[in-house]
């Protein structure tokens, strides 16, 4: 008998760890600057995908504000999105969170840099044709380009657009839409899988 209450108590306890671990996390579970990802609904998500090889087409990156987490993104314009509304925006629900490894390297002052970097491109238009420019900015553009002018760090490794799997016809269709028969081969580009795959980050969150 004892020893069936014990084994009760053990089970409770894991269900429990198990329930808390795959929890959604609240607005000050996160900290700031870290990067969110999901599977945008968005006309362009799946010839995202299938040229990057990724589970993932959009990325932003969260601050808090007054007890409140916001995910700064480039979804059209550029804006902040409450966390709980940009976690529902997912394909699915389904969303990953990824944290520095060395957190130590966001120092208040670094943080600082990278809000002011972030201000630079308040409502900056989407950028359709994924130039390199600050003219317009696509997801992981805004999310490298705070990280890299703010905190000095690069998030994934630049590529050259045709270093993408251009071959599916989804893929063919959307360049020639953008592009038509001038499409730029050697623009630099960096996708959310890229950033999603950096050895500076740790996963900290998924559902």
């Amino acid at each position: 008998m004892i020893k069936d209450l014990k084994m009760q108590k053990i089970l409770m306890l894991l269900l429990l760890l198990l329930f808390v671990a795959c929890e959604k996390p609240n607005n000050m579970s996160l900290k700031n600057g870290d990067i969110v990802f999901q599977d945008s609904p968005s006309s362009q998500s799946k010839a995202v995908k299938l040229a990057t090889h990724s589970n993932y087409s959009h990325v932003g990156i969260v601050y808090n504000k007054n007890g409140v987490s916001y995910v700064y993104e480039a979804i059209g314009p550029v804006i902040s999105t409450p966390l709980d509304v940009w976690l529902n925006n997912g394909v699915g629900g389904h969303y990953v969170v990824k944290r520095l490894k060395d957190e130590t390297l966001l120092t208040s002052a670094v943080l600082e840099n990278m809000q002011t970097v972030a201000k630079s491109f308040d409502n900056k238009p989407y950028d359709l044709l994924f130039g390199w420019s600050d003219k317009k900015i696509y997801c992981s553009e805004l999310v490298w380009k705070i990280y890299k002018r703010g905190a000095n760090l690069e998030l994934g490794k630049l590529k050259k657009l045709k270093e993408f799997d251009l071959s599916h016809p989804v893929v063919k269709r959307l360049l020639t839409q953008r592009y038509g028969k001038n499409i730029p081969l050697n623009e630099k580009v960096i996708d959310p899988q890229g950033v999603f795959d950096s050895d500076l980050l740790t996963t900290v969150y998924t559902n």
